[in-house]
C-alpha cells in the first residue's frame, strides 16, 4: 500500500466555514495528537513505524510531509525514493500513511499546527523508529 492524500473541501455561507472530509474513515483510530513544530526552519524527522499506520491532517497552517517506505528497519538504504506532500489548513486534506514509512514533517507557516491519527495506543505496540534528519540523501 502506498501513501495517499484523501481530498477534504469546505463550504461557505452567511454563518461561515464547514470545512469536511467525507471520504475518510476514521474507524481505525484509537489515538490522535498535535504537532507544533518550533519554527518553519525546523524539520520533525525521519520517524516511523513497521506495523502502525497514521493520518496526517493540518488543522492550523501549512506542511510539507515527505514519506519513506524503509527497505531494512535495522539499515535502510541512504538512496529511497521520498514522496512528497504539501498541506493545508484551507481544506480538510488527510494523508494516509500506510504501515512501514517513515516520515519529515516541517512547518512551512509559522504556529501551523499538525493532527495525527494513529491505529494503535500510545504502548500498545513496540514500533518506533528514528533516522538522523540527513541519513537519507534527496
Amino acid at each position: 500500500m502506498e501513501p495517499n492524500l484523501i481530498t477534504g473541501n469546505y463550504h461557505s455561507d452567511q454563518r461561515g466555514f464547514l470545512f469536511y472530509n467525507n471520504d475518510f474513515d476514521a474507524s481505525l483510530v484509537k489515538r490522535i495528537y498535535i504537532i507544533e513544530n518550533k519554527d518553519i526552519d525546523f524539520i520533525r524527522g525521519w520517524q516511523g513505524h513497521k506495523i502502525e499506520q497514521r493520518w496526517f491532517c493540518a488543522i492550523s497552517g501549512k506542511f510539507k510531509i515527505e514519506l519513506i517506505q524503509v527497505d531494512n528497519w535495522e539499515n535502510p538504504s541512504k538512496i529511497l525514493k521520498i514522496d512528497s506532500f504539501i498541506i493545508e489548513a484551507e481544506k480538510l486534506d488527510i494523508i494516509h500513511i500506510p504501515s512501514g514509512y517513515i516520515s519529515s514533517i516541517q512547518s512551512l507557516e509559522p504556529n501551523s499546527k499538525l493532527l495525527i491519527m494513529a491505529d494503535y495506543l500510545l504502548g500498545e505496540i513496540n514500533d518506533e523508529f528514528r533516522y538522523d534528519i540527513d541519513y537519507f540523501k534527496k
